[in-house]
C-alpha cells in the first residue's frame, strides 16, 4: 500500500506540473489535403523533427495572476526540411508563459512539394486559438504569430495572406479570422527571389524551378498592405545563411504602408540563435521584444 501511495502522489504532482500544457491536433478529423509523407515522423538531435505529416499545437498557458491575455503562435525554423522544436519552439513558449503570454508551438506539416501545406496549418492554428480564446484566457484581438528562419517565412506568409473568415463556411472554425494581430520574425526568410532568398528553404517549399507566379506568391515583401500586422524583426549582421536583406525589404514594405514596425540588426549573433544565450549582442532581443509588446499595448492588462 505504501508503494501504491508513492506512485499515486507522483502522478498527482506530475499532473499539476503539466496542467497548463495542452496538446491539440490542428486537423483532428483529417487535413483537407496531404503532403504525401508516408514515412514515420522522426525526432533526432534533441527535439528536432522531420517527416512531419500531421500538424499539432502545444499550448503553454501562463498562470492566471500574471496572464496578460496575449498569445503567440510559434513556427520553428529548419529550412522547410526539419523543425527545430526546442530553442525555436518550446523554449520560447515556456519563456513567454513565464511573462504572461500564452505560447503555442506549432509543429506544422512540411511541404514535400506541396507549397500550400504549411500555410494551411498556420492559418488554421490562429483560427483555433481565437476559437479557444475564452477557454484559455486569451484576448481574441491579441493573438500573434512568430517564426524563425523558414518559420519566419511561414509566419510572414500568414501575416500577409490571411483572411477574415468565411461567414457561410460549414466548418465553424473557418468562419473565424486567421489574421494575426502582431508578428515576431527572427532572422526570417521572406522572399523567394533567387537574388537574396535562402535557396534551401525556397527549393523545399516551391521546388527548384522558376514558376514566377509561385515565386511571387511566396515573396512576402510583395504582399504587405495596410492590414499587415505590426511587426518586430530581429537578426544579426553576420548571418551567413539568410541575407539580412530579407528583413530589410520586409521592413521597408511595412513602412511604405504605415504599418508599425521595429527592427534590430545586431552586430553579432549569426543565424539560428533563437532562445540560446551565447554572450553575443543579439542576446538582448528577448527583453527588447517584451518592451515592444508593452509599448504596443499588447501585454497591458
Amino acid at each position: 500500500m505504501k508503494r501504491l501511495f508513492v506512485i499515486s502522489s507522483f502522478v498527482i504532482i506530475s499532473m499539476m506540473t503539466v496542467a497548463q500544457n495542452v496538446t491539440l491536433k490542428v486537423w483532428p478529423n483529417g487535413a483537407p489535403d496531404s503532403n504525401g509523407m508516408t514515412e514515420p515522423e522522426e525526432k533526432y538531435d534533441g527535439i528536432r523533427v522531420r517527416n512531419v505529416s500531421e500538424a499539432e499545437m502545444y499550448v503553454y498557458l501562463p498562470k492566471k495572476e500574471i496572464n496578460t491575455g496575449a498569445a503567440l503562435v510559434i513556427c520553428p525554423g529548419g529550412g522547410y526540411l526539419i523543425e527545430a522544436m526546442d530553442h525555436e519552439g518550446h523554449d520560447m513558449a515556456k519563456w513567454l508563459a513565464e511573462r504572461g503570454v500564452a505560447g503555442i508551438v506549432l509543429k506544422y506539416r512540411l511541404p514535400y512539394g506541396h507549397h500550400q501545406i504549411p500555410s494551411e496549418d498556420a492559418l488554421r492554428t490562429i483560427r483555433i486559438v481565437r476559437q479557444k480564446a475564452a477557454e484559455w484566457g486569451i484576448k481574441p484581438d491579441k493573438i500573434g504569430i512568430a517564426g524563425s528562419s523558414a518559420g519566419g517565412h511561414l509566419a510572414s506568409t500568414a501575416g500577409t495572406k490571411f483572411d477574415m473568415g468565411n461567414p457561410s463556411a460549414s466548418d465553424p472554425i473557418d468562419r473565424i479570422s486567421s489574421r494575426p494581430d502582431f508578428m515576431l520574425l527572427l532572422y526570417p526568410v521572406i522572399t523567394m527571389n533567387e537574388e537574396f532568398t535562402h535557396l534551401g528553404s525556397r527549393n523545399n517549399l516551391i521546388g527548384p524551378g522558376n514558376d514566377m507566379k509561385i515565386v511571387h506568391e511566396y515573396s512576402g515583401e510583395l504582399h504587405v498592405t495596410g492590414q499587415t500586422p505590426p511587426t518586430f524583426l530581429v537578426l544579426a549582421d553576420d548571418d551567413g545563411a539568410v541575407p539580412p536583406r530579407n528583413s530589410i525589404e520586409f521592413y521597408m514594405a511595412l513602412k511604405q504602408h504605415n504599418v508599425p514596425a521595429e527592427m534590430h540588426i545586431f552586430r553579432q549573433g549569426g543565424h539560428g540563435f533563437g532562445m540560446r544565450k551565447n554572450g553575443n549582442p543579439v542576446d538582448q532581443w528577448t527583453e527588447l521584444f517584451v518592451q515592444w509588446l508593452d509599448s504596443m499595448g499588447i501585454t497591458k492588462k
